[in-house]
């Protein structure tokens, strides 16, 4: 199982769909690949390291063959999410990918047209952004949208006066 790591007094929390095969064996989010992008944009449009912030994921264990998690494995994983957001109580949810900005909007949503919006849902504060892993496929344009997206993030925070990272 992997549940999550960083700094539990973070007002950002990373949100992605599952962990993938290198996550599975480390027992760590976001180690992978799309991992180390994800830490190289939020230091760049942040300037913090990973430790910073909160990492997890909706579900806690790796789906079979890198599948996207079905309805039941996201259910079954969202008491321990829904312990994270009281636990660690972030001003803003990252939300990483359509998965994870559905569980918390609590509908399908197009990313392309919702991604760096703030938007206050049920459960949290949310800002959607690309997952990593698409914008590995994607390149620079999809890369240049998240860390774009993440400045918006602190501006926000610092905006409302909860930033606390100089």
């Amino acid at each position: 199982m992997v549940f999550g790591e960083g700094d539990l007094s973070s007002p950002i929390l990373f949100v992605g769909e599952a962990p993938g095969a290198q996550e599975d064996l480390q027992s760590r989010p976001f180690v992978g690949r799309s991992g180390k992008l994800l830490e190289r944009l939020i230091f760049e449009a942040l300037g913090l390291n990973r430790g910073d912030v909160y990492i997890t994921n909706v579900v806690k264990c790796r789906p079979p063959e890198n599948r996207l998690p079905k309805p039941d494995e996201v259910r079954s994983c969202s008491g321990y999410l829904k312990d994270q957001l009281n636990f660690i109580s972030p001003f803003l949810v990252i939300s990483l990918g359509s998965l994870a900005t559905k569980v918390f909007m609590g509908r399908d949503v197009q990313i392309t047209k919702c991604h760096g919006e703030i938007v206050q849902s049920e459960l949290a504060l949310v800002m959607p952004i690309f997952h990593p892993a698409y914008a590995l496929r994607r390149g620079l344009v999809a890369q240049d949208a998240i860390r774009n997206d993440l400045i918006g993030a602190k501006g926000y925070l610092q905006e409302i006066g909860v930033w606390n990272f100089e």
